[in-house]
This record gives structure tokens, C-alpha cells and sequence, in this order.
């Protein structure tokens, strides 16, 4: 119950263009200056986890997708696991706890495939991220 009352909180909260929802599924958006990101958590699917980029450009055709983070817990992930579409890029896992902490604890993520980088600023990110972690935690009613 207070995980609900945190995330309806949170989600009301416009904490710089983060927001979260708890249905259909728990998603966790953001939208920039040409780009939308989303992550979602669906426990009905055998990888819960999704990220998707959307971007009015494609994305190129490169074997390894990577996120850098910078700031206070600096990183990098990368897959060769993602597929891209209609200027969509999506990877999907079965968790998400080092892109997690990556959103929530830095102040810039980029996102890097074949020769092109682009950078999304993590401002406001934090209170999002928690109260997304809480909703994908939460027991299924």
C-alpha cells in the first residue's frame, strides 16, 4: 500500500518530463528534444524488461547497442541483443538493475550505436526510476 501511495505520488509529480504509470504495465517515459524513451516491465513476458529509443531518424544497422552513463556511478552496458525499426530501437531482459541505477544515479546517459551518439539528459530522472522500481516490485492484485 505505501509503494501505491509513493508511486501515485511520483507520478503526478512533472519531475522534468519523467513519468511513471502503473497500468496496464509499470512504464517508465521521458521525452526530449527528438527522442522518447520508454522502459517497461511486464512480468506476464519471459523478459519482462523492455527499453525502447524512438527518434524520427533510424537508428543505423550495428552489431552492439551501448549505454554510457556519466556521473556519480559512472558505466557502460552494451548488447548485441536489440532490434531496431520505423526509428525504434528496443532491447528486452529478463532485468534491468544496471540500466536502472545507471538512470537513477548519473547525470547523462548516451545512447551509442555504430558511428552515432546521442545524449539524454538524466535531470530529474531519480524520483522517476524509484517509484518505477517499486512498481515492478510490487505484488501483482
Amino acid at each position: 500500500m505505501i509503494r501505491l501511495a509513493l508511486l501515485t505520488l511520483l507520478a503526478a509529480t512533472p519531475a522534468a518530463a519523467w513519468e511513471v504509470t502503473a497500468t496496464p504495465v509499470c512504464t517508465l517515459s521521458h521525452d526530449t528534444a527528438g527522442l522518447s524513451l520508454t522502459i517497461t516491465h511486464d512480468p506476464r513476458l519471459a523478459e519482462p524488461y523492455a527499453i525502447t529509443l524512438t527518434r524520427p531518424a533510424p537508428w543505423p544497422d550495428a552489431p552492439v547497442f551501448a549505454l554510457r552513463f556519466d556521473g556519480d556511478r559512472p558505466g557502460t552496458i552494451t548488447t548485441g541483443r536489440h532490434r531496431t525499426g520505423a526509428g525504434s530501437l528496443t532491447v528486452t531482459d529478463r532485468g534491468f538493475g544496471n540500466l536502472l541505477d545507471g538512470f537513477e544515479f548519473n547525470g547523462t546517459a548516451t545512447a551509442l550505436i555504430g558511428d552515432q551518439a546521442l545524449a539524454i539528459p538524466l535531470d530529474g530522472a531519480a524520483p522517476a526510476v524509484a517509484a518505477f522500481r517499486a512498481c515492478a516490485t510490487a505484488p501483482a492484485v
